[in-house]
């Protein structure tokens, strides 16, 4: 093969009104290498973020040099390929105008060989300021588009909103829970491409029907040549290859290889099944040699992926069938690991997508207010068997419609619909997050009071806009691209009907639902009981993160819940007092701000807890709870189940609970017996032992029941229903705690402690926990046993990792035995390995009120 390629390095930048050249980072943004210069102090700290806002009106400038032999000058070709320039960018190439890029989110590759020269060459970028490109836009248009999270306001714009005309990371500008940091930079790999003969572009395996007895697939190669070329299209994969002899004339051509592999291992997501993984390889080789003049190769999984929407007596389904076997999708909404995207390394992506494995979820959704992201993602994804739910990058906002945007916006979605299609995690892609209901078109008083800005002309000149990239500019090239995964034009959406019953405006019996109703409408917890959807693809409550992570952005006399500090650390308008209005209905008084901290934490889990389990209880009419948010891009308090610093919360730990393929779920409703569910996600029947027993605060047993208990395959059973007159018998109800076991084959498989009262309530004794460690677990492993109820006991480690367990009740005389895992860091191949985790702090709830 005579293939060259050759990534361009030690690159420099400035402003380019200074003349000052600094050493750059590439792939960086602008912010960063600020920082690493010392020019600015950290974005992140204190209240940093506000007098930084200077950075988005320059232009900046990068530039980097490098030679070239004679060896190149050979190849016909010689290409310089961006994989991400962010975002208006002029680039020259020794002094001469080569591109002019216009979208984060595009791949840029053009012929620069009549622009080179042997020796020294120089590549220049120059960064025009995206809201100085923007605003001209803006004044042109004549009147505002919604863009409810952009910050200008921050940003010294007034109410100038800007974001909607750049195709660039929207959070970028500002979310509920991120900072307004609009960068510019070089974000992702740049390099020289030189080739001669024939080059496969790209490779798609093509699953055109996939079962357990045979996978039928199509390669699709893209090949371009320069200059006539025959010879042989060679698919293989293990021992097996399929041979295509062709003749290409010179320029691009689709060639199409068919291919049949007998009883496939079959991929699938955690909890299912193993996900199972194919190497192919596409190479062209030379008639009657053996020579390879150019290869391509893919890593995929075998497997057929459907949406299910089918009419029934409630509406209409809205589920994931794998494989022909319906899925209860158990996850997060994922957002941007990072302001500064170039700052996220390949170990902390592990350690997201460890962690959603860890807690037993099967599904993620990439929110499209962020990135599409980098492959490392995806590829972690296809190892750990997590489904991605796919947003296009709209959210929140009404865009522009002129035919140069709109052509952007497709060659966008062209470039990331083949770069991840490959991907057997890719379930669904969806065209925006909240739009159709947010604009509400076709109900005059409904959606978030946007139409009422706008003339009648106006109006049906941003609906035909929005049609035009989520009704068809996006489901085409899905439609084209999309390897058959299914296309949902807004999350939410019931369905598209072209009039008022296609808005999702409250929870109905079909589409998927954001509900908020818990948190922005400041409703009670039980409501999460009332308010289940077929699918559930947001919900969520704020916490903070915990002490040692605060610490990082602020002093100690700054904690206080409205310091300056702490309020430009919470994005989300009355947030901190949501929190603190939540806490006083159900949790005691924490005794200070720190304490605060830890209940913020517990009161986050017990309000997602209580989501989950209604979502799962309601299996099959509601098939997915994706709680929002898996992560944070920045140390804030948030919606977060972990800290931007990766530590999990209680969240985390709750619903590792929660998402148990099997789980014991005990609920009361206003009127009628206190059911125990048992919930189970396997595939097979499921048989055991369910045990109840009501202790008082120091670990008595007051009354107790033991009954068999048995679950079909993918169902939910009741195990047992009582009222509580039955189980407390006069008893104090402050004072006493009934406890579940659910033991299969003589192993405890899930435990659940319901109290009579909510935490307000409960009459907490003081406890003393004692701290054993295991004898040969070399400090991994410690039981906890307590003298009283210890109500949500907190281990923290001095050492970065995650325990087995945490968050958890201690009852009096039932020992609990945790493992410590430690993060396994930067070049580590685990993400989390055991390990001694330094000095341990055990608490509980007595110690924080």
């Amino acid at each position: 093969m005579n293939n060259h390629s050759y990534a361009i390095q030690h690159w420099k930048f400035k402003a380019c009104d200074e003349k000052e050249w600094k050493p750059a980072r590439v792939p960086g943004t602008v912010h960063t290498d600020l920082l690493s210069n010392g020019l600015i102090s950290d974005p992140f700290y204190g209240t940093n973020e506000h007098d930084l806002q200077w950075i988005d009106r320059k232009d900046w400038e990068y530039e980097a040099s490098f030679d070239l032999d004679e060896v190149w000058f050979a190849l016909p070709q010689i290409e310089l390929v961006f994989d991400g320039l962010d975002t208006y960018a002029d680039v020259t190439v020794n002094g001469v105008h080569a591109l002019s890029a216009d979208n984060m989110f595009r791949v840029w590759r053009i012929d620069v060989k009549p622009l080179l020269r042997q020796g020294t060459n120089t590549i220049a970028v120059r960064f025009r300021s995206p809201i100085a490109e923007d605003l001209p836009k803006l004044e042109k248009l004549g009147y505002d588009l919604p863009a409810s999270n952009d910050q200008s306001e921050l940003g010294g714009l007034g109410d100038r909103r800007v974001s909607v005309f750049a195709r660039k990371a929207p959070y970028h500008y500002g979310w509920d829970w991120g900072p307004r940091f609009v960068t510019s930079g070089i974000w992702r790999e740049v390099r020289l491409e030189g080739w001669s003969g024939p080059v496969i572009r790209d490779l798609h395996i093509r699953q055109d029907r996939v079962n357990a007895t045979a996978a039928e697939l199509t390669a699709v190669v893209e090949i371009e040549t320069a200059e006539r070329w025959e010879g042989q299209l060679q698919l293989s994969t293990g021992e097996l290859s399929w041979v295509r002899s062709i003749a290409l004339e010179p320029g691009t051509h689709i060639v199409e290889v068919s291919a049949v592999i007998a009883q496939p291992k079959l991929w699938w997501c955690r909890g299912q099944g193993e996900p199972a993984m194919y190497h192919f390889r596409a190479e062209l080789v030379v008639v009657g040699g053996q020579e390879t003049v150019a290869e391509a190769s893919v890593h995929t999984g075998l497997r057929d992926i459907k949406l299910v929407r089918e009419k029934d007596a409630a509406g209409a389904s809205f589920r994931f069938e794998l494989n022909g076997v319906p899925v209860f999708a158990k996850g997060a909404n994922h957002i941007p690991n990072d302001s500064f995207l170039t700052e996220v390394t390949d170990e902390r992506y592990r350690h997201e997508i460890a962690s959603a494995a860890e807690s037993g979820m099967n599904m993620l959704r990439i929110w499209g207010g962020g990135i599409y992201e980098q492959d490392i993602f995806y590829e972690l994804c296809d190892e750990y068997g997590i489904l991605v739910w796919q947003d296009f990058m709209f959210a929140c906002s009404m865009y522009p419609g002129e035919p140069g945007f709109l052509d952007s916006i497709a060659r966008e979605a062209e470039d990331n619909v083949k770069r991840l299609r490959n991907h057997p995690s890719i379930a669904l892609w969806c065209g925006n997050n909240e739009i159709d209901s947010a604009w509400a078109h076709y109900e005059e008083d409904g959606g978030w009071g946007w139409k009422k800005d706008y003339t009648s002309e106006q109006r049906e000149k941003l609906w035909a806009d929005y049609e035009a990239i989520f009704h068809r500019i996006l489901p085409q090239v899905v439609e084209r691209y999309g390897g058959g995964v299914a296309y949902w034009p807004s999350s939410p959406l019931r369905e598209l009907t072209g009039d008022a019953n296609q808005h999702a405006l409250q929870v109905t019996g079909e589409g998927d639902v954001h509900y908020w109703g818990v948190w922005h409408a400041v409703e009670p917890f039980d409501n999460y009981n009332h308010r289940v959807g077929r699918f559930m693809s947001e919900y969520g409550f704020q916490s903070f993160p915990e002490l040692k992570s605060v610490l990082t952005y602020a002093p100690e006399s700054e904690l206080a819940l409205e310091s300056d500090i702490m309020l430009a650390h919470q994005k989300n308008g009355r947030g901190n007092q949501l929190i603190k209005e939540y806490m006083d209905l159900y949790l005691p008084a924490p005794r200070d701000f720190k304490s605060f901290l830890y209940m913020s934490q517990v009161l986050q889990a017990e309000a997602i807890r209580t989501a989950i389990e209604a979502h799962r209880r309601n299996k099959p009419y509601c098939m997915g709870t994706l709680y929002w948010q898996m992560n944070d891009c920045w140390p804030v308090a948030s919606w977060a189940g972990m800290d931007y610093y990766g530590r999990w919360k209680a969240l985390q730990y709750t619903v590792r609970r929660s998402y148990r393929d099997l789980m014991l779920v005990i609920y009361e409703p206003e009127e009628g017996p206190i059911s125990v569910n048992l919930i189970s996600d396997l595939q097979k029947p499921v048989g055991g032992q369910l045990r109840l027993s009501l202790y008082d605060m120091h670990g008595a047993l007051l009354k107790k029941q033991v009954s068999k208990v048995r679950a079909t395959a993918d169902s939910v059973v009741e195990a047992a229903a009582f009222t509580r007159e039955e189980w407390l018998e006069g008893r104090d109800p402050r004072q006493v705690v009934l406890h579940a076991v659910l033991e299969a084959d003589g192993h405890e498989v899930d435990s659940k402690s319901f109290y009579f009262v909510s935490d307000k309530e409960l009459s907490l004794p003081q406890v003393t926990i004692t701290l054993l460690e295991e004898d040969g677990s070399d400090g991994s492993r410690y039981t906890l046993v307590s003298d009283a109820l210890a109500r949500q006991v907190w281990i923290s480690a001095e050492e970065e990792g995650i325990f087995s367990d945490n968050y958890f009740d201690l009852i009096p005389g039932i020992p609990l035995t945790v493992e410590f895992r430690k993060r396994g860091g930067e070049g580590s191949a685990e993400p989390f390995v055991a390990g001694h985790p330094g000095k341990l702090i055990v608490r509980s709830m007595a110690d924080f009120v």
